[in-house]
């Protein structure tokens, strides 16, 4: 599909004429309603991805401000036992590998209520969140892990580095795709990051988001897509050097870069970054066919979902489902499931309790009503999580209840 009027490129500025899959409108992905929210007409915005024909960042417009989204921010990081594990065993590596001590700086960007840097603090060594959700960042000071409330960018990074919060290390986790500005906040990188530090980060791979048909990661609060290619290149772009990457599961597989000041002497670990590259380039993702087709499979697999469901509802069967996630909220949206075919959601997380989803208008309830309820099927939302979430509800077999993943395709969990 080709656009009269393009928008252009976030990175290099190109005029954005390819789509790479349009979702329709929906609503923000984390704007959960309570119930005078409910008497209001919803507002939903475009939800359209393109894909840049020079540098193959694939992006959607930033049709609301980051202001409005990140502010008041309703995920904390700490309800995910799997994540909580996830962050304790990167601190644990990244002190050994980068010689982490007592005259260390770290600064988290995005450090939601501090579930990553608790563990510095635990090591002694000094460290600082920034975040700009003053409701989650409250929860990091409360816990006694020093927070900045602010958007991570050029401005806030030179008032930190003039005030003597330089880094060492920069940890930058799941942030850079709800960027719109990302060359002002790789900039800020720059100015932050001391000649020999580090700056980590971890993205979810366009890669798997492509061949595994993850569709339901698209939502407006991330604005961008990331493959290796192109990170390497916005990168280079503010004389920063990619020096070592690693794939990781999280989020159905991500990224984690390694990257310091182009000049640093640290040297380049060829073999991990020629591996990823070179699956990348198998899948075609440094030229624009790759990235074509995937609307094809987002319709099948919409197709499917909701032919399951009614079938199932044919013989009687109930459904309710586990994680008002964002990406759950996509999936429902895009596949027009209301709260007549998935009767209720449950959250662990207090502050979504009590509201609705945005869009589909399902319920939310704690974990709980799943037993006082005890429907057939149980969808599991954030199927990246699907292996905790079924340990935690392995009860539900007990009335022969079964887990249900739609992506990458429909799965019952035996």
């Amino acid at each position: 599909m080709n656009d009269k009027n393009p928008q252009v490129c976030r990175f290099c500025g190109t005029p954005l004429r390819h789509t790479f899959v349009d979702l329709g409108s929906t609503p923000l992905s984390n704007s959960y309603l309570d119930n005078e929210a409910l008497q209001r007409v919803e507002p939903v915005y475009p939800l359209h991805a393109k894909v840049c024909s020079n540098c193959y960042l694939v992006q959607v417009d930033d049709v609301v401000p980051p202001t409005e989204i990140f502010s008041h921010y309703t995920y904390f990081s700490s309800y995910s036992d799997t994540w909580l594990n996830h962050a304790k065993a990167f601190v644990e590596k990244a002190i050994e590998r980068f010689s982490l001590d007592a005259g260390s700086k770290v600064v988290e960007i995005a450090s939601n209520d501090g579930y990553l840097l608790r563990n510095f603090v635990q090591a002694n060594i000094a460290c600082l969140g920034v975040e700009p959700a003053q409701n989650v960042a409250k929860v990091a000071i409360q816990a006694g892990i020093p927070t900045e409330i602010a958007f991570f960018g050029e401005d806030t990074a030179e008032r930190l580095r003039a005030r003597g919060d330089g880094a060492d290390l920069i940890v930058a986790n799941n942030v850079l795709a709800h960027v719109p500005d990302l060359n002002g906040f790789v900039e800020g990188f720059k100015i932050l990051l001391k000649p020999e530090g580090v700056v980590t980060i971890e993205v979810p791979h366009i890669l798997k988001l492509i061949t595994e048909n993850q569709f339901d990661t698209i939502y407006h609060e991330h604005f961008s897509y990331f493959s290796l290619y192109t990170l390497e290149q916005l990168f280079k772009a503010h004389q920063l050097r990619v020096f070592d990457a690693e794939e990781l599961s999280t989020h159905g597989g991500s990224l984690r870069l390694f990257v310091c000041h182009a000049a640093s002497s640290r040297p380049t670990v060829g073999e991990n970054l020629a591996m990823i590259s070179n699956k990348e380039a198998a899948a075609g993702l440094n030229k624009l066919e790759g990235y074509t087709g995937f609307a094809a499979a987002v319709r099948k697999t919409c197709t499917l979902f909701t032919e399951f469901i009614d079938q199932e509802m044919a013989k009687g069967k109930t459904f309710a489902a586990y994680g008002a996630a964002a990406k759950g909220n996509t999936l429902l949206n895009v596949c027009n499931i209301k709260s007549d075919k998935i009767a209720f959601v449950v959250d662990k997380n207090p502050a979504k309790q009590e509201h609705y989803l945005p869009g589909s208008h399902i319920p939310i309830f704690p974990p709980e009503k799943i037993f006082a309820e005890k429907p057939d099927y149980l969808v599991i939302l954030p199927w990246n999580l699907a292996n905790e979430v079924c340990e935690q509800m392995k009860n539900i077999r007990s009335w022969g209840a079964k887990f249900v993943t739609a992506i990458p395709e429909v799965r019952v969990l035996e």
